[in-house]
């Protein structure tokens, strides 16, 4: 039986390395509760793509059905007007690779669906883009939006030094601290250059900085004013907050480049409870008992690894 949704739902395609594995995961319960290994998923979530360094694709489900031909008849009902478009089979679905649909037979159903559509396709420069995907046992056709990558644009700081979080671990984390940005007041205690602030900000996540010490803090506000953004980084101390925040990111200093010690780490961690309710902890180390110890309860976690044999890797962990 065909149907045309009431209420919007999506369907979500994904792609990551093989060392981002967990990571993905993490991000991907953060926005929709659930996680798949089908690399697709559907949802009544809306994320936009270009949020995600893993999303590919999103389609916004305007019709499904059993068959192409429910599909066929259903886009008859679309009307373009004055407007370009075209039509784009996804290639990331659920079929089994007995049933995997070759180039050329997905190239017949683009047409077929694109010559049921009323307007004039442009397969070159459209102003809209339909997907159509199977999934499930069905088929959907609907609005197509593609991940621009930002975040590849985001790695060309001005400001940097090596121990900076990647920009696509930065971007996870950003997603995973506030996957829904409204009503969400954010902070980065401990912000560094800035990695997670630009990544957040370019995502419309209210978010302000803090870092005690007033060059770095100096690099995160150029790294900021670089990229067209406004957000704020002050300079102090994380003991020194007085206001309380929805959520908070530590990306913890590293023994092995800080002198921060233990019981320094500790305090941060204390403080960050003190400050948010919910706090995204990056770590390298593992500080299991010492998040227990600050008072929190680590709800969700994943790893970030660096290159496919994971010589070296940080721990996200998600606290309440």
């Amino acid at each position: 039986m065909d149907q045309q949704h009431a209420s919007p739902q999506y369907i979500y395609t994904y792609s990551h390395r093989q060392d981002e594995h967990s990571l993905c995961y993490l991000e991907m319960r953060s926005f929709f509760g659930k996680e798949t290994d089908q690399f697709i998923l559907k949802s009544d979530v809306a994320v936009m793509p270009s949020r995600s360094p893993f999303i590919k694709e999103r389609i916004e489900i305007l019709y499904e059905g059993d068959t192409l031909e429910e599909i066929y008849a259903q886009a008859e009902q679309i009307n373009m007007l004055e407007e370009t478009f075209k039509v784009i089979f996804v290639k990331i679905n659920d079929l089994d690779s007995d049933h995997k649909i070759e180039y050329q037979e997905r190239l017949g159903i683009e047409r077929e669906i694109g010559m049921r559509i009323h307007g004039e396709a442009d397969v070159k420069n459209p102003q809209h883009t339909f997907g159509i995907v199977p999934f499930g046992g069905r088929w959907y056709l609907g609005h197509y939006f593609k991940n621009e990558a930002v975040w590849f644009h985001n790695m060309r700081k001005p400001q940097n030094y090596s121990i900076a979080l990647n920009t696509r671990l930065a971007r996870a984390a950003a997603n995973i601290l506030v996957p829904n940005p409204v009503g969400i007041q954010a902070i980065d205690p401990c912000c560094g250059i800035g990695t997670v602030l630009v990544e957040a900000l370019s995502m419309d996540i209210n978010i302000v900085g803090r870092d005690i010490n007033p060059h770095i803090a100096q690099g995160a506000r150029a790294n900021i004013k670089h990229f067209g953004l406004k957000g704020e980084v002050t300079l102090g101390d994380i003991a020194d907050i007085n206001e309380h925040y929805d959520a908070a990111i530590v990306d913890m200093p590293y023994n092995l480049f800080s002198t921060t010690t233990p019981e320094e780490q500790l305090s941060i961690l204390k403080h960050a409870r003190r400050i948010a309710d919910k706090v995204v902890v990056i770590t390298i180390e593992n500080i299991d008992e010492m998040i227990a110890e600050a008072g929190f309860s680590i709800t969700d976690r994943g790893e970030a690894k660096k290159g496919a044999k994971g010589v070296f890797s940080r721990q996200v962990l998600v606290c309440h």
